[in-house]
């Protein structure tokens, strides 16, 4: 019985691991969607509103017996905040990233979107939510994250190279069976001119992202209740992205869903990488901390460079993968300068007994921890995430 208590215990202890491991899969298998059915000839814009309707309908249930004893009152402020989280969490985020989506590589990308912690501590230190710190070794950790991220991204946008090919032969092409018809075409992923405009609406959508994890900060202080905002959140995105589609796609077609790789996209992206991946980043964050989450990020890259290559008959070149070495390494050094910002916080809080950590070092930790665990952010639902780590730091 020993030998088998010693491999449950160790099992036990693997979870946390084990549990993110397969949320980065999730997460990484979205893009793999989100790509089939833009290939099936889905209106971009259709897609967006469905993830949000799909994903406010499956968390909605959550938040109300979850939470219905703590929730604190709406207020018309919290109701501004959530309308501005709409619109660039929802609206702008997802519609400038599923368009880059469209005419990149899924890894390109996802490589892409590691810059949101970088871009979001720019935005920290300009709304003086984060403190550059440069004469020490955190603050120079951060600032030398955010150069080498900017890099990684330039190298990527104009740097080509080799192609590589890992796989040999050994891949199964599923972009062909879900072709739109005969004028739906794959586009030409190698196109200096789309990695050109792909970065841009890639790094648009980054930067929406972080004005919205600002936003959600704010948020955060006057309604702490992080599957309620997140539900209402989704809300404000599904309301403002189905009139956004709406306006702009008034053939009734697109917007039917029948048993085809539409309806199992929207489905997946929004009930299984919202409501499940929720659940789960939820439980690793109580056990683990924002910290033990956020470095499980660069794992759905490696994920979604295989997927693309083994399913989608993507190419790749040395360029994306120096590139992503690049972005990946500035995610950690921005992760390094910030845990140990917190370690020296904790520290000095420790010190003074009763003591509240300083107002600008817990806004500091909330605005950095929320912009580390994308995501999904991009692809998979980090409208969720976000909430629960900010919820996590201020306790």
């Amino acid at each position: 019985m020993a030998p088998v208590g010693g491999v449950l215990a160790c099992l036990k202890e693997l979870r946390p691991a084990l549990f993110m491991t397969t949320v980065q899969i999730m997460f990484a298998v979205v893009n793999i969607f989100y790509k089939l059915a833009i290939y099936d000839g889905m209106n971009l814009r259709v897609l967006v509103a469905y993830r949000y309707v799909f994903a406010t309908v499956s968390l909605a249930p959550v938040a109300f017996f979850l939470e219905r004893k703590a929730r604190p009152p709406l207020t018309w402020m919290i109701l501004l905040q959530a309308v501005a989280c709409g619109v660039f969490g929802g609206v702008l985020a997802q519609n400038l990233y599923i368009a880059a989506l469209k005419i990149c590589t899924a890894t390109f990308v996802t490589a892409i979107t590691n810059l949101i912690p970088a871009i979001t501590f720019v935005f920290a230190v300009i709304f003086r939510m984060e403190q550059l710190r440069i004469r020490k070794v955190a603050g120079q950790a951060k600032v030398m994250g955010t150069l080498m991220g900017v890099g990684g991204a330039m190298l990527l946008t104009f740097y080509k190279g080799v192609e590589i090919n890992y796989l040999g032969s050994f891949h199964y092409n599923l972009v062909g069976n879900h072709r739109g018809g005969a004028d739906q075409k794959v586009p030409d992923h190698v196109e200096s001119g789309n990695r050109v405009m792909g970065s841009m609406l890639a790094v648009a959508s980054c930067f929406s992202y972080a004005i919205w994890l600002i936003i959600q900060t704010k948020m955060a202080e006057s309604y702490p209740c992080h599957y309620s905002s997140t539900t209402l959140m989704c809300l404000m995105s599904s309301i403002l992205s189905v009139g956004y589609a709406l306006c702009l796609e008034r053939d009734l077609s697109q917007w039917k869903l029948g048993w085809n790789i539409r309806l199992l996209t929207v489905l997946y992206v929004g009930v299984l990488a919202s409501a499940v991946g929720l659940a789960i980043v939820a439980w690793c964050i109580r056990k683990k901390g924002p910290l033990f989450v956020s470095v499980f990020n660069p794992l759905m890259l490696v994920v979604v460079g295989f997927l693309g290559s083994l399913l989608l008959d993507e190419k790749l070149h040395l360029g994306s993968v120096l590139g992503s070495v690049l972005i990946i390494a500035g995610l950690y050094a921005v992760l390094w300068g910030k845990g140990k910002e917190m370690e020296r916080s904790v520290h000095a809080a420790g010190k003074a007994s009763g003591a509240a950590a300083e107002p600008t070092d817990n806004n500091t930790r909330i605005a950095v921890f929320e912009s580390i665990h994308r995501v999904s952010v991009l692809g998979g639902d980090s409208s969720s995430e976000v909430s629960l780590e900010s919820h996590h730091v201020q306790r």
